[in-house]
């Protein structure tokens, strides 16, 4: 679908350039389910702090991925920021860990 200037649904700020979010990521049957449009920073960050198997069973909607305390003081922060800001995305110490499994 491409990149629109729009307001991210997971953090609300507005006038960003968003990116579809596949809710439940395709390799785990998502490819024609319900998608969000995120910031950059928002998607970066979802994707630094989880894996495709998380976000599959734990956080396969919006309400369940905002209910999570990482991604609430994210955006908590992520509010205060401007809109053409896109800061640095590090992958959590968590992740890297389930990676190296």
């Amino acid at each position: 679908m491409g990149d629109t200037i729009t307001t991210c649904e997971l953090c609300g700020r507005q006038n960003v350039k968003t990116t579809e979010h596949h809710l439940v990521p395709r390799e785990y049957g998502g490819t024609f389910g319900e998608t969000a449009q995120l910031c950059i920073p928002c998607h970066k960050q979802v994707h630094a702090l989880f894996t495709n198997q998380e976000l599959a069973t734990l956080y396969p909607d919006l309400k369940s991925l905002r209910a999570n305390e990482k991604i609430h003081k994210y955006v908590k922060w992520i509010r205060k920021q401007p809109s053409t800001a896109i800061p640095l995305t590090r992958k959590s110490n968590e992740k890297k860990r389930k990676g190296k499994r």
